[in-house]
C-alpha cells in the first residue's frame, strides 16, 4: 500500500511538473479564492479580537444591559447598530439606573444616551455633532484617558461637558479648548475635558468618542426632552457575582418594567454583540463570495484534469493492459487534483496573509493569524480538490483499454 502511494505521488508530480505553466494557472485559480476568505477571515477576527481585548482591558466585572426586539437576528442586529432607530424603540429608561444601583453587589451604573445635535461657540457651528448622555459612573466602568482636563464629577455636572479630540478641532480649531464655552439648546456649557485620540475606532459602546460630547444625561434630558437610553454599563463587585447579578438585574428591570423583557442582560463575550455578530453575517456573507472564485478555481482545476485524461489516453490504455485497475487510474488521477489544490492552498494562504498585511497598513485593524483559520481554508481547498477531481478521475478511469490504446498524444 505504502509502495502504491508512493507511486501515485510520483506520477501524479511528474505530469504536474511536464505541465509547469499550466499547473501553476490552475494553482493560482484556487490560491486566489483561498486568499480571499484568509483576508477576509483574518480582518474580521483582527475586528473581533479588538473588541474583546477591550473587553478585557476593562475588566471582567461588567455586564451590559441592551434593549432588544423580537424581530429576526440580522435585522435586529443592523437596527442595534443603526443609532436612531435603536434609541426610538428602547424601553431601558433612566430611572432603571438607580433600581439597578440598589442590587447590593452593583458597584456603578453608567447609562448611554445618544442624540444629534447643534453645537457652536463664537465662531464656528457644527450642525449634527454626537451628544452621549452617562453620568459620573461612566469614567468609573471605563476610565478615559484625557489628553486636557478631567471628566464631569457630581459639582460641576450641570454645566460641564466633556469632548473628544476630533470634535475639539471642528468646534475650536484648536486641541485644548478647556475652560472656553459652547452652545447647546441656548445654554452655555464649559468644557472641562478633552479626550485622548481612541486608537481602537470600534469599541463595544459602538461610540465613536474622537467626535462626541459627552454630558450629564439628566441635564441632557431637560434640554431635548424624551430621552431613551441605548445601553446600561454595570461595576459588578467580584467576577464571582457576574452571573447571580445579571440575574437579579433582569428580575429587577422586568418588575419594573410590568412584565417587559425586551432587553437583554450581557456579560463576558456576550458583551460584543451585535457588533461582534454584525462583523460574523458580514465575514459570511463575503466568504460566500470569495467561495465563487474558490468554484472558478475548482472548475479550473476540472478543465485541466479533463485535458490531461484526454491527453494522456494512450498512457491509461497501457496501465490498464499490464494489469492496472480502474481504482489505480482513478487514484493516481485524484491525487494529481489534490496535489494541484493543496499548492493552490498554500499559495493562497501565504498570498491572502501577505493582502491582510497590506490592507492592515491602511486600516487600524492588524492580521490576525490563527491555526482555525489556516486549517479550515486548508481543508476548503482539499474538498475543492476532491470535488472538481472526482468527474475526471472517474473518467480515466471508466476509459476502454483497448480504445485508450488507439491515442497517441
Amino acid at each position: 500500500m505504502a509502495m502504491l502511494f508512493r507511486t501515485h505521488l510520483r506520477l501524479a508530480l511528474t505530469s504536474i511538473k511536464e505541465n509547469r505553466t499550466r499547473s501553476f494557472l490552475t494553482c493560482l485559480g484556487i490560491a486566489i479564492g483561498i486568499a480571499s476568505i484568509i483576508m477576509i477571515l483574518s480582518l474580521t477576527g483582527s475586528v473581533s479580537k479588538l473588541i474583546s481585548d477591550e473587553i478585557t482591558d476593562i475588566g471582567a466585572d461588567l455586564i451590559v444591559v441592551r434593549p432588544s426586539t423580537t424581530k429576526d437576528s440580522i435585522t435586529t442586529i443592523i437596527e442595534e447598530l443603526t443609532t436612531s432607530n435603536s434609541f426610538q424603540k428602547s424601553n431601558l429608561e433612566i430611572s432603571d439606573i438607580d433600581a439597578i444601583k440598589e442590587i447590593d453587589s452593583v458597584t456603578a451604573a453608567a447609562p448611554i444616551a445618544i442624540t444629534h445635535s447643534t453645537l457652536s461657540d463664537e465662531e464656528n457651528t457644527i450642525p449634527s455633532a454626537m451628544v452621549i448622555g452617562t453620568n459620573v459612573d461612566f469614567n468609573t466602568i471605563e476610565p478615559q484617558t484625557f489628553r486636557y482636563g478631567g471628566f464631569i464629577n457630581d459639582k460641576n455636572r450641570e454645566n460641564s461637558v466633556v469632548i473628544g479630540p476630533s470634535l475639539s478641532l471642528h468646534l475650536y480649531n484648536t486641541t485644548n479648548p478647556v475652560g472656553r464655552t459652547l452652545n447647546f439648546h441656548g445654554q452655555r456649557f464649559i468644557v472641562v475635558g478633552v479626550m485622548e485620540n481612541n486608537d481602537a475606532s470600534i469599541n463595544f459602546d459602538n461610540i465613536d468618542f474622537d467626535s462626541a460630547l459627552i454630558m450629564d444625561i439628566k441635564v441632557l434630558e431637560k434640554l431635548v426632552g424624551s430621552l431613551q437610553v441605548q445601553q446600561i454599563n454595570v461595576k459588578v463587585a467580584t467576577t464571582s457575582d457576574l452571573d447571580e447579578t445579571s440575574k437579579k438585574i433582569k428580575n429587577t428591570l422586568v418588575d419594573k418594567k410590568s412584565g417587559d423583557t425586551n432587553f437583554t442582560v450581557a456579560y463576558g463575550d456576550n458583551i460584543s454583540h451585535p457588533a461582534s455578530s454584525l462583523l460574523n453575517i458580514i465575514s459570511g456573507m463575503l466568504s460566500l463570495v470569495a467561495g465563487i472564485s474558490l468554484v472558478v478555481g475548482g472548475i479550473g482545476v476540472m478543465n485541466i484534469m479533463l485535458v490531461s485524461v484526454a491527453e494522456r489516453a494512450h498512457e491509461i490504455g497501457i496501465r490498464k493492459a499490464v494489469g492496472a485497475s480502474s481504482t489505480n487510474i482513478l487514484m493516481q488521477f485524484m491525487f494529481e487534483a489534490l496535489i494541484l489544490s493543496v499548492l493552490g492552498g498554500i499559495l493562497g494562504i501565504i498570498l491572502g496573509y501577505v493582502l491582510a498585511i497590506f490592507a492592515s497598513s491602511i486600516t487600524p485593524f492588524a492580521p490576525y493569524v490563527s491555526w482555525q483559520i489556516i486549517a479550515i481554508t486548508f481543508l476548503t481547498a482539499l474538498v475543492v480538490g476532491v470535488i472538481f477531481g472526482i468527474y475526471p478521475a472517474l473518467k480515466a478511469a471508466s476509459k476502454n483499454p483497448i480504445d485508450s490504446l488507439k491515442h497517441y498524444r
